[in-house]
């Protein structure tokens, strides 16, 4: 490249862009939003001390398909050689790096260059940055899933094989069980008394979900047997819970408490849209008897269990307490422990679930956790690692898909991966997230590697979200799937 003009503010940012993942994407939005011309330096694969498992020249073909890159190439320079080479007008990096010594400083001050620290706005959607390429007559896109599958040694055999596996596994889930209420109607337009919008109620569809559509999700992948424990009110919602569960073949220990209502969650929807949502729940912890009842109850099933999974909504019945006297009881036994704790308006600590085998939060619940705004997708995979002690990590990012971060003591063997929403029109997003905890959880619990686990978990949420309400997995589309996906 020749140098860039001074006239033009050009930004430079370089990196190695191992998997491209939504972090990479926000900060080089960022890095363009800093001036006129974005160049991104991708590092060869010559210079790289660690072996990526993506070829050079695909990597710089992501990098290069973005819409906010100007302009992208392979470098075997330094950062300080490529700054004497291109006189950037700044160079962008991660707010990870604000407080380390940044050796591109000297040769920026050299000519009066700037170093900018940014990671971008997590709130925004960094799909749209990417250049769209033709509609896709199938909601099914398994062109990166295919690459992933590429890079990790995932072929249908040992799919199948992952399959047939599951079918040893004996679950434990314990958590809230919501009521999903969804009201379908018309929308007949805006209020004439104030800016409301006017429904007309068609239809009331009741769904399980929470803890419940969880478990329903194991058994009917295949799971050998599945427990299902959680406290419920004495209302009607806990009389359609008790005999909803009655069709999920899962074994049902249900604890009564008087103080607090079944949690239900009714959702106002015109075409495919939610107008509203309306939640009634209580988030007190539930009574010292009904928390001694339920550590009693799981002693009991811990010798026939091999999964114990906490599907956890912050509304009281899984307090840190018992979390930890149930983590000591299925060290014991060896029990394969995972987590999924929900944060709503800044309730709840994804990070208190110490010693999982996995953990699935979301980025909101990441930057709750470690109550950190700034930092990019890695680095904050790394640090709620760190200090959850995790053994594997997976950001969901709804839309964008999920980040997978493989963690490491050694900060040069981390390992992070991506796989992309695959269904790219979903009806309703609602379950995403219980199917892929229900999927890559019991490929976990059968022995699969992380990334066979990930990717049926990811093949699991396409087929979930193609269907309104939160209904159990059916096996039959998973496995149709699992072969489409190798075509």
């Amino acid at each position: 490249m020749d140098k860039i003009s001074l006239e033009r503010k050009c930004i430079l940012v370089q990196g190695n862009f191992d998997v491209l993942h939504p972090g990479h994407i926000r900060l080089l939005k960022f890095a363009k939003e800093c001036g006129d011309w974005l160049i991104v330096a991708v590092n060869s694969d010559a210079t790289m001390s660690v072996k990526s498992r993506v070829n050079e020249n695909y990597r710089l073909e992501l990098v290069k398909s973005l819409e906010c890159v100007d302009d992208a190439f392979l470098t075997t320079y330094s950062a300080s050689e490529l700054i004497e080479k291109h006189k950037p007008h700044a160079v962008v990096k991660g707010k990870e790096f604000e407080e380390r010594y940044n050796p591109e400083l000297t040769a920026l001050n050299s000519y009066g260059g700037k170093l900018i620290f940014g990671s971008g706005e997590f709130e925004a959607n960094a799909e749209q940055f990417v250049k769209r390429v033709e509609y896709l007559k199938n909601n099914f896109d398994y062109s990166e899933s295919q690459a992933y599958a590429q890079r990790h040694n995932i072929d249908l055999v040992s799919m199948n094989k992952c399959l047939d596996d599951v079918k040893h596994v004996r679950a434990t889930v314990i958590g809230e069980i919501i009521v999903d209420e969804y009201v379908q109607g018309t929308a007949v337009g805006l209020s004439q008394e104030d800016p409301t919008i006017v429904m007309t109620p068609n239809r009331t569809d009741t769904f399980l979900g929470g803890a419940a559509i969880t478990a329903a999700h194991i058994k009917s992948i295949g799971a050998k047997a599945v427990n299902l424990i959680s406290v419920l009110g004495n209302d009607e919602a806990a009389t359609f819970a008790k005999e909803k569960v009655k069709n999920y073949q899962v074994t049902p220990y249900f604890y009564l408490d008087d103080s607090r209502p079944t949690p239900l969650k009714t959702r106002y929807r015109a075409g495919s849209k939610t107008l509203l949502r309306v939640n009634e729940v209580r988030h007190h912890k539930i009574a010292k008897d009904i928390q001694d009842a339920i550590f009693e109850q799981v002693e009991a099933l811990l010798p026939n269990t091999d999964l114990l999974v906490f599907s956890d909504f912050n509304y009281g019945v899984l307090p840190t307490s018992l979390v930890q006297r149930l983590t000591t009881l299925c060290k014991q036994y060896d029990v394969k422990l995972v987590a999924d704790s929900q944060t709503s308006s800044q309730v709840g600590d994804i990070s208190r679930y110490f010693d999982m085998d996995l953990i699935t939060p979301t980025e909101k619940e990441v930057r709750v956790a470690l109550n950190n705004p700034d930092d990019g997708l890695v680095i904050l995979a790394q640090k709620l690692t760190e200090k959850s002690h995790s053994k594997n990590l997976v950001i969901t990012l709804a839309e964008e898909g999920v980040l997978i971060h493989k963690p490491s003591r050694d900060l040069k063997n981390w390992e992070n991966d991506r796989l992309p929403a695959i269904n790219k029109h979903a009806i309703d997003p609602a379950g995403a997230g219980d199917c892929f905890l229900a999927a890559s959880s019991l490929a976990l619990a059968a022995n699969a590697s992380p990334w066979h686990a990930y990717y049926l978990g990811s093949l699991a949420s396409a087929c979930q979200v193609s269907t309104t309400g939160n209904t159990p997995l059916s096996l039959s589309l998973l496995k149709q799937t699992v072969e489409e996906s190798f075509r």
